[in-house]
């Protein structure tokens, strides 16, 4: 982790945390960048015998601005074909390491920490796991998911997947990076600064953990970063947009004012809408989200950024929603939504249960899709497919999903680049590289790049027209609604319109 990593000269870190069950942090190092003056992309000295034998291959990313997708694609199988066993050659298993401040704690007390590769690249990510609020549904929570509140049965590796993966077919832009993975064992969307003493039975240190594991980066290499990436996935989505700011106010005070710092949220925009049913019960899931984050800051001892705090005075709990916080934030951050969120819909007691939803469960998921792409349409760079999902950044299909022809990995280089040129004041985005992505489409699943869905009786793979029916559409009545025949509407959702 210690080793400068280069991409068109810049050095790149990533940090990625988790919320409801994932999270993570890391540094990354990319292959097929070069710099003006070296056009051949060329192995490292691990595999440098090895491809001195065979053909070499010129990449010039000056010739394929009109076709990324289709470079990116030669580009995958380019890295395959040269490091056909790295998997093997190489331990990517991520070995467990606790952070050496113990202070810094789990719920229970237990020492903080994380998995961690040393590649020749670098990324991280935290398991998520939602919250408690309260000491009794702290005490439910331990008992039944102490894995997301302790340390002391984490194991001694993990693998990691998606954007974390270090299999080029994986993960082509990133699949070489030094990794880190925080698991997720604070219960408080990774805002909390309250230790564990005689009078509190548990920690609530999230946004400590992260800044104690930044301040350890320090040391094996990332002060001579020049961008840090910290991401995340849902609880993790969430904690990016409260600590992107905080992280780079910390690294400033450390001296460390040459280290650009970018945010990725996964997952993590949650709405504060009104709920498809109240319910009298006061648990995580079934209650208003509003309710329990309010119930959730006097708990934790919660920390919130200092300009959204400014914004919301008196009502802090209003930071942990993406569209108020967003305009806040003075780092660019990235946003990832599914615009039909499965974790939403939960809290808003919309349960997917595999039976038919009613008509009036029908309207309300088409409502929140358009009120997610409300929200966003102001956000310069985001994808937002119309999928009925939940996480994304670490899933194995997260390089095939399409928002109007692009996909993710695609759109967060695009975004990249244009973070480049804009700090070499260019304010005109790439040529044929987009950043704002969002579907047009109305209903779940409607994108026919979405993850397979199954039947939950049977298990067997759906296509969109057995999805939606499953669901309880009524296509004569949904093609009423959009002033067109039956049949041609079926033919739009066969054909994936």
């Amino acid at each position: 982790m210690s080793r400068s990593v280069r991409v068109m000269g810049v050095i790149h870190w990533a940090v990625m945390l988790g919320l409801i069950q994932s999270g993570a942090l890391g540094a990354r190092r990319f292959r097929g960048g070069r710099n003006p003056q070296q056009r051949r992309a060329l192995p490292t000295a691990h595999y440098r015998d090895r491809a001195e034998t065979t053909e070499s291959f010129s990449l010039d990313f000056t010739a394929v601005e009109e076709n990324m997708d289709n470079f990116m694609t030669q580009v995958k199988n380019l890295a395959q074909s040269l490091y056909p066993c790295s998997a093997q050659k190489l331990d990517y298993d991520m070995k467990l390491h606790f952070l050496e401040n113990t202070s810094v704690s789990c719920n229970d007390g237990t020492p903080a920490g994380g998995w961690v590769v040393l590649n020749p690249t670098a990324g991280s990510k935290q398991p998520s796991g939602w919250f408690c609020f309260n000491k009794e549904n702290c005490d439910s929570r331990y008992e039944t998911m102490r894995r997301l509140m302790s340390s002391s049965k984490w194991p001694q590796t993990k693998t990691g997947t998606g954007i974390l993966s270090s299999l080029p077919e994986q993960n082509p832009h990133w699949w070489n990076a030094n990794m880190v993975f925080i698991p997720y064992c604070s219960s408080d969307i990774w805002s909390g600064a309250t230790p564990k003493t005689d009078k509190n039975d548990y920690a609530f240190m999230g946004s400590l953990i992260i800044k104690e594991v930044v301040k350890e980066l320090l040391t094996k290499g990332l002060d001579n970063a020049k961008i840090l990436l910290l991401a995340g996935s849902s609880a993790g989505g969430t904690g990016v947009l409260l600590n992107v700011d905080p992280v780079s106010e910390l690294l400033e005070e450390l001296g460390h004012t040459n280290i650009q710092v970018r945010g990725l949220s996964d997952s993590g925009w949650f709405l504060d809408n009104k709920q498809y049913r109240c319910t009298d019960c006061m648990d995580t899931i079934n209650s208003a989200p509003t309710e329990v984050i309010k119930r959730g800051i006097k708990y934790w001892g919660d920390v919130v950024p200092e300009r959204c705090r400014q914004a919301y005075e008196g009502k802090e709990w209003n930071c942990f929603f993406g569209y108020k916080v967003y305009p806040t934030i003075k780092r660019p951050v990235f946003i990832v939504q599914w615009l039909f969120d499965e974790a939403q819909l939960t809290v808003d007691n919309i349960h997917l249960t595999g039976q038919p939803v009613q008509e009036g469960q029908w309207r309300y998921i088409q409502n929140l899709g358009s009120e997610l792409r409300n929200t966003l349409k102001d956000v310069p760079a985001m994808f937002a497919p119309a999928c009925l999902s939940h996480e994304f950044i670490t899933r194995n299909y997260w390089t095939d999903v399409q928002v109007k022809g692009t996909s993710l990995p695609r759109a967060l280089h695009c975004w990249d680049r244009s973070l480049q040129e804009n700090s070499r004041n260019n304010k005109s985005p790439p040529k044929g590289c987009p950043v704002h992505l969002i579907d047009s489409c109305p209903w779940p699943h409607c994108n026919p790049t979405c993850p397979t869905i199954r039947d939950q009786s049977t298990g067997q793979e759906m296509n969109v027209i057995q999805f939606l029916m499953h669901m309880g559409f009524d296509v004569q009545k949904m093609a009423h609604q959009q002033g067109m025949d039956p049949s041609k509407l079926l033919g739009m959702l066969s054909s994936g319109s």
